[in-house]
């Protein structure tokens, strides 16, 4: 059975962030959800620490048989994720 779980990111996602979301989305995707929806409208700051656990994530999620998806980014954030080229691996909704 497949299950999407929501996450939101809020603030700053960086190198002293990074460890604790990582967790947290791991948790989600050990449960019955194969993806997961994660909700960037409140994410003011994304660094390469940010965007590595966008990547573990999606891994994680694409061995169980589903996927991640970026909700709402802010202008920064969405600028951030086309020069790092995650709007050709990632589904982003703006």
């Amino acid at each position: 059975m497949s299950a999407t779980a929501t996450y939101l990111l809020a603030g700053r996602l960086d190198g002293f962030t990074s460890a604790a979301h990582e967790a947290e989305l791991k948790a989600l995707l050990a449960g019955d959800a194969n993806s997961v929806t994660v909700d960037l409208s409140q994410l003011e700051y994304v660094s390469s620490a940010g965007l590595r656990v966008l990547l573990m994530t999606a891994k994680t999620a694409k061995a169980k048989g589903g996927a991640v998806v970026l909700m709402s980014p802010t202008s920064v954030v969405l600028d951030v994720l086309k020069i790092s080229g995650f709007d050709k691996i990632f589904e982003i909704r703006t």
